[in-house]
């Protein structure tokens, strides 16, 4: 017989899907039922969208944790790419929960990390994947935005350090990449790594490669990524091929800022690209460092393709509010 406990509702919250799931402790693990992906779009606020799945539960869930898109900490909380916002203060009553967490979505990650098994890392290159078990891991991921978190095991504890660095400055790693960032300076005071390496920078980076005399109109952002993965398009191919080593140089330099010990991809997207696809353009720009070049290519590196990270990281923030 299963030994089965609920401890409540989680949710990974994002500029454009809203995941949920009942998070349950089964035979000593953690595990996630009744899952559920909601549009942001669909629903003017969080409460109206965790209204609407509690009504699915049928019976209420008295406790919560929350994965969000933003920095976890001021009382008025707003996702970064998404209209949503509430009080933090007053969340647990304006949900009807006898308690409500919150966890930046790539600080979610993280605590997920740990709890993930050998398959779900897919690795990049030749360097084997294993997570070390000290060290700093850290962990980057293109979505609707781009997410930057820190994982710290140190005798046999894990530490979680949540960061807001894809709002780092992005910095052109070469000429190319200089005309990009002039460019988008006509357009905005300042360009964030973010303005580039999420889904929509796609289209920011088909623009510039795209200045030559056979370039077309780009297509809207969803076309321009299909196009690019299946290779219908090779203005498109090589675009993604660049935004891909555009990724790799951000990380690398994350990789080099967190002194880490490997180096996690997350998100949406590069699972949905897979590890053949990303691995050669995104090495390229991880390892390109100089003098440090060497040591990047020792790097493991991995993508991390199981279902919902950010999940389950919240549920390992709801169990150990639990304790």
């Amino acid at each position: 017989m299963t030994d089965k406990a609920v401890l409540g509702v989680v949710a990974d919250i994002g500029g454009t899907h809203a995941r949920f799931a009942v998070a349950e402790m089964a035979d000593g693990r953690l595990t996630l039922g009744r899952p559920k992906v909601l549009q942001t779009r669909d629903y003017p606020s969080l409460q109206e969208a965790f209204a609407a799945y509690a009504a699915d539960l049928g019976e209420r869930p008295r406790r919560a944790a929350f994965a969000v898109a933003g920095p976890v900490g001021q009382d008025d909380f707003k996702l970064t790419n998404s209209s949503w916002h509430f009080r933090q203060s007053t969340l647990k009553d304006d949900l009807q929960l006898d308690g409500v967490w919150l966890v930046n979505d790539f600080a979610a990650i993280a605590h997920a990390v740990p709890h993930c098994a050998a398959d779900d890392f897919q690795a990049l290159g030749e360097v084997a994947f294993r997570l070390p078990g000290q060290g700093a891991i850290s962990i980057v991921g293109p979505g609707t935005g781009l997410g930057v978190g820190l994982l710290v095991r140190h005798r046999h504890q894990d530490v979680v350090v949540p960061t807001e660095g894809g709002h780092a400055g992005f910095a052109p790693p070469d000429s190319d990449g200089l005309a990009l960032l002039q460019s988008l300076l006509k357009q905005m005071p300042r360009v964030s790594a973010e303005r580039v390496l999420c889904g929509d920078g796609l289209a920011l980076v088909y623009k510039a490669v795209a200045a030559q005399p056979e370039a077309s109109t780009p297509p809207d952002p969803i076309a321009l990524w299909d196009a690019a993965i299946a290779g219908r398009d090779e203005l498109a191919a090589r675009a993604l091929d660049r935004w891909l080593v555009l990724l790799g140089m951000f990380a690398g330099d994350v990789a080099l800022t967190q002194g880490a010990g490997a180096v996690v991809m997350a998100g949406g997207i590069l699972p949905r690209l897979g590890a053949a696809r990303v691995a050669a353009p995104f090495l390229a720009g991880f390892c390109s460092k100089g003098r440090f070049t060497a040591a990047m290519k020792a790097l493991p590196v991995a993508i991390l393709a199981t279902g919902q990270p950010g999940l389950m990281g919240a549920a390992a923030l709801l169990k150990s509010h639990s304790v």
